[in-house]
């Protein structure tokens, strides 16, 4: 399920909600500026970071709401005056979630959703479905692509899960900047799919599931297949190698969708530093 789709389901429950954002930040914050969540009579949208802060807020904004108020402004130091220990200050805008109100966000929240990075679990057995249900928790747009409907079938509902022949050639079709996950249960499929994603150099993670022996035979396979030792360095096989060799599917999940989201997020810090504009050097006096 999309924030779009929460966002939707909490404005029809709560005709009166009241926007909650940090309209500036100074000094350490759990969260940026412009971060905001919504906060009804009885339901939340959102989270401004949580602790003494988010508390705080959510007794004004229902405040305001039993007192029919549209709006307050709130300076908060977060020290010991409020038992939390950042050491910043913010300023918190509380308005009614009026009409505009809601377009603005709604839009703001479907940009977000479509800027969310892609990835595909290739594999729906008993890692693949762990895997699922924990990236479905973060924020990328997941896709499980398995060749057998009955065990796409097992996967809780709202994750996005397709039926496909020959799942290759998803990876070919795939956006940019996608990431791969591999744990079919044919070896060969696992070699054709991971052939398809190491030819696409904009994938910011490929992780196939294995063993060092399986990486092995996949290395002797690709190269004789024409690929090159620089392709295979991007190949994470074993995933989730912090080492701790549990196999149960659910620790491996765990382990590897933190894997995912660190190749993701140092991916999304190289492109920010490209397009950010290079400092213009200075000159200093001899």
């Amino acid at each position: 399920m999309t924030r779009s789709t929460d966002l939707t389901i909490f404005l029809a429950a709560n005709p009166d909600a009241i926007m909650c954002e940090l309209t500036s930040v100074r000094g350490s914050s759990p969260r940026e500026q412009g971060t905001f969540m919504l906060v009804g009579a009885a339901g939340l949208f959102g989270t401004i970071g949580g602790g003494a802060l988010e508390y705080m807020v959510i007794e004004h904004a229902r405040r305001l709401i039993a007192n029919g108020q549209a709006e307050e402004a709130m300076d908060v130091p977060l020290g010991p005056e409020i038992g939390q220990c950042c050491g910043g200050r913010v300023a918190v805008g509380l308005r009614y979630a009026d009409a505009a109100i809601r377009e603005r966000l709604a839009a703001r929240v479907a940009d977000e959703d479509a800027a969310l990075p892609d990835v595909y679990v290739f594999g729906a057995g008993h890692v693949g479905r762990a895997l699922a249900k924990m990236l479905a928790l973060l924020p990328v747009r997941l896709q499980v692509i398995d060749t057998r409907r009955e065990e796409l079938d097992l996967l809780p509902a709202g994750i996005v899960a397709h039926a496909v022949a020959m799942p290759e050639a998803v990876v070919r079709s795939a956006p940019e900047g996608s990431s791969y996950v591999i744990l079919t249960h044919d070896h060969a499929l696992d070699f054709l799919i991971a052939q398809e994603a190491l030819a696409r150099t904009d994938a910011p993670y490929i992780g196939m599931v294995g063993s060092r022996t399986k990486r092995a035979r996949f290395a002797s396979w690709f190269k004789g297949e024409g690929g090159d030792d620089k392709a295979l360095q991007r190949l994470v096989l074993p995933i989730g190698q912090q080492g701790l060799g549990d196999k149960r599917p659910e620790v491996i999940a765990a382990l590897a969708a933190a894997e995912i989201m660190v190749h993701i997020g140092q991916r999304e810090a190289e492109i920010a530093r490209a397009r950010a504009p290079r400092a213009k050097g200075v000159m200093i006096g001899r």
